[in-house]
């Protein structure tokens, strides 16, 4: 099997669980509140508010996430990988621009995983299994191959841990 038919089979897969009412409810929240990046940067101006100790950090990770957001960004501007067209089945959400590679949800949902896991010990136990709901509600609601997901999650990641020791730059206790 290629690579190709391997994406397109697994997205339909997933895809296919959005047939649950209640699990095509969860991704379509989830993928709304992940547009632009929303949910991770309204958690890191809460985690600035809140958490005084480590409010450079917060901002600092907040700030990384959206870089992580703004390079994916322009890497789908140079890529232009169209949406996933799926016979039979709709996408289950609209979507804020036509093209795919890197899904810009799974780029600012890594970025917060790896940036606001280093911040609480909750954050290494919440943030990570969220931020891999919202990588998968991509794939249930049908905007985006595996490879988007994967592709996206990765530039976050290496995003968020290329300014990591910036982030937690004069904190103690991270």
């Amino acid at each position: 099997m290629h690579a190709i038919d391997a994406d397109h089979r697994l997205l339909s897969a997933m895809r296919d669980c959005g047939a649950d009412p209640r699990i095509a409810a969860a991704a379509r929240a989830l993928s709304w509140s992940g547009e632009h990046g929303a949910l991770w940067l309204a958690a890191g101006a809460a985690g600035a508010a809140l958490d005084r100790e480590r409010r450079g950090a917060w901002l600092r990770g907040t700030a990384l996430i959206g870089a992580a957001h703004l390079a994916s960004m322009g890497v789908k501007r140079l890529v232009r990988r169209p949406r996933p067209q799926l016979p039979f089945l709709q996408p289950l959400v609209k979507t804020a621009g036509r093209h795919s590679f890197p899904s810009s949800h799974a780029t600012s949902a890594a970025a917060a995983a790896v940036a606001f896991g280093a911040l609480r010990p909750a954050g290494r136990h919440v943030v990570p299994p969220l931020a891999a709901m919202m990588c998968v509600s991509r794939l249930v609601v049908g905007v985006h191959y595996p490879s988007d997901v994967a592709a996206g999650a990765l530039l976050g990641g290496l995003t968020a841990g290329f300014g990591a020791q910036w982030m937690k730059r004069g904190v103690a206790h991270v």
